[in-house]
């Protein structure tokens, strides 16, 4: 492969031997790590856009570049730093695309012993201390090279007042001085910081690129690798080169110079993924004591729990993504891509759906619990007994119906007999006698008209303190079917008009409009039922007939006043005469005055 090829070449002196001694032995990450933007894996378009502003002379001040672990960071910096002071083989040149990596300059900074190429590591030097020593430098011009280059790696663990008094040198810095910062936590820097570097996002390299990488390192090395082997690596390496790479070097002392899938397997602590797809489609039929066997041998042969738990997630998302576009197989191997197709047609989106969350879910206890085989067993049969179930939309419309649900279609029609797991669960539900079913409407929600009707809502929701508030500080404006305008007293709550508004909205199921006005209004609803009480009383107390029974029993007053009907009844109770009356007697008690009165 050209890009390992010439990694290695360029690194020659590195390999060689020294007279009679050898160099002591570098790890492959370090060896074929890229030199140039030529050797740079699966970071083109960075690279284009570094390419164009070196060659049209657009070169930023400053430079973010931001990743996971191991995509380059720190070895694009270099890079950028060698292609800002590359003077040619010649001693002529100016910054160029294409370091020629002859010249002191290329060599020194290969080298890591470049005097005008300052590399920081901000996780260990946080404080602002540290970055006054920094600019302290900035003010001086390089040595001998071009531009003076400050590269600090991990630089979102630097203090607030480190950032802060960075801020005017790189918003300002001199002419000869360029600043490359490089985060995993691009989150962690502050917006400040941010807007005065140009950014770089380097992505994750995809696994083909990382499998066609691998293969020809391996060939560097003159070690035999399965192809199999490639791509687990490539898939556990996750995009990220250096851990690839680690793992690559790992594989091959593992297997003395023959790297097969077992090795990695067994290295990795790997399940096969035969057997895990195997696992899958007997924990979908909802065979539990077949799928708990199986967990039990991989675990014997040396597999995690949690790493079979991820491979179960992974091949959950492959068939869902099988089953939405049946093209996605095709990068995969025949015999999976058959049997992903198969599973994809038998199972339903909800059954995959549903599986995804309970693995997710088992996979969050498995990393918490003291046992993790026990959590994953516990989290696979719950699938097992969960996977044949109907889903709640169809065990609802089965009911209306007044037939039993049936189980959600994990297989397609006439297919294997009831399962011993999920399938028993489910076959005991629909052989469950299921009384008749009658659909009964639904009962429409509240509507209220008027101020009243609200708060008799309220009362009937047990909402005691709204209520209080409603009765004894409101004085209302204006209300209508969806619309309720007041003015609260300062014993009022706030807040009133939003909660009036929420809940109203959420008990009818509509939307209510709730605002506070400060027009008089009309008097609270306590007060209403007061001088409606007076108002009674007053009319009675008119009456001859009441007058006459006043005038006949001295000493008698008129007790309580009542509304039947449309007819007034007045109920007038006798008490001695010697007894003073007392506020009670003149303004009747809450209860006697029904709510439709108010």
């Amino acid at each position: 492969m050209a890009q390992a090829s010439k990694g290695s070449e360029t690194r020659g002196s590195e390999t060689k031997s020294s007279g009679t001694s050898a160099l002591p032995y570098r790890v492959l990450a370090r060896k074929y790590r890229p030199v140039d933007f030529t050797t740079l894996v699966g970071q083109e378009a960075m690279v284009r856009t570094l390419r164009n502003a070196i060659a049209t002379g657009r070169i930023a001040h400053a430079f973010m570049l931001t990743g996971v672990r191991g995509v380059g960071k720190t070895t694009t910096a270099r890079i950028i730093a060698r292609a800002l002071n590359c003077v040619g083989p010649d001693g002529k040149g100016g910054p160029t695309v294409d370091p020629c990596g002859v010249c002191d300059n290329c060599k020194a900074i290969t080298e890591d012993r470049h005097v005008d190429v300052i590399e920081m590591d901000a996780a260990s030097r946080t404080g602002i201390d540290d970055v006054r020593e920094l600019i302290e430098g900035v003010r001086y011009r390089p040595v001998s090279a071009r531009y003076k280059v400050y590269i600090i790696d991990e630089v979102h663990m630097l203090s607030e007042k480190a950032f802060n008094a960075l801020l005017k040198t790189l918003e300002e810095p001199p002419p000869h001085v360029k600043f490359i910062f490089a985060t995993t936590e691009i989150r962690k820097v502050p917006v400040t910081v941010l807007s005065r570097c140009q950014r770089f996002d380097l992505k994750r390299v995809p696994q083909e690129t990382l499998i066609a990488h691998f293969a020809g390192i391996a060939a560097a090395e003159k070690v035999e690798i399965s192809p199999e082997a490639l791509v687990l690596l490539a898939r556990a390496a996750d995009g990220s080169v250096r851990d690839g790479l680690s793992m690559l070097d790992q594989a091959i002392a593992h297997g003395g110079g023959v790297v097969d899938a077992a090795q990695v397997r067994d290295m990795l602590g790997l399940a096969d993924r035969s057997r895990v797809l195997e696992m899958f489609e007997k924990t979908m039929k909802g065979d539990a004591p077949a799928v708990v066997a199986a967990l039990g041998e991989m675990h014997d042969s040396g597999a995690d729990p949690v790493v079979v738990l991820q491979d179960l997630l992974e091949l959950t998302h492959w068939v869902t993504r099988l089953k939405v576009a049946p093209e996605a197989a095709a990068s995969s191997a025949d015999s999976e891509r058959a049997q992903g197709l198969a599973m994809a047609a038998k199972l339903s989106m909800a059954s995959l759906t549903r599986a995804w969350t309970l693995l997710l879910k088992g996979l969050q206890e498995t990393l918490s619990a003291p046992s993790p085989l026990r959590a994953a067993e516990m989290a696979l049969i719950r699938l097992c007994y969960a996977a044949e179930l109907p889903s709640p939309a169809d065990a609802i419309k089965a009911l209306q119906n007044g037939a039993a649900p049936a189980a959600a279609p994990a297989a397609a029609t006439g297919a294997a007999p009831a399962p011993r797991g999920g399938g028993g669960a489910a076959a005991r539900l629909a052989a469950q006698p299921v009384a008749t079913a009658v659909a009964q409407p639904a009962e429409a929600p509240p509507n209220p008209r008027n101020f009243t009707e609200i708060v008799a809502l309220f009362e009937a929701r047990r909402e005691a303190r709204l209520v209080h508030h409603l009765l004894h500080h409101v004085h209302e404006v204006r209300c209508e079917s969806g619309l309720i305008e007041f003015r609260p007293e300062p014993q009022a709550p706030p807040d009133l008009a939003p909660r009036l508004a929420e809940m109203l909205g959420r008990w009818t199921g509509r939307r209510w409009i709730a605002s506070v006005s400060s027009d008089p209004g009309k008097p609270t609803l306590t007060a209403q039922k007061v001088a409606n009480a007076d108002s009674l009383r007053s009319q009675a107390e008119a009456d001859p007939l009441v007058q006459a029974i006043l005038r006949t029993f001295p000493g008698a007053k008129l007790d309580a006043v009542r509304r039947k009907g449309d007819q007034t009844s007045l109920v007038a109770g006798l008490a001695g005469a010697a007894e003073e009356p007392s506020a009670a007697d003149e303004y009747p008690a809450d209860d006697d005055i029904p709510e439709s009165e108010f």
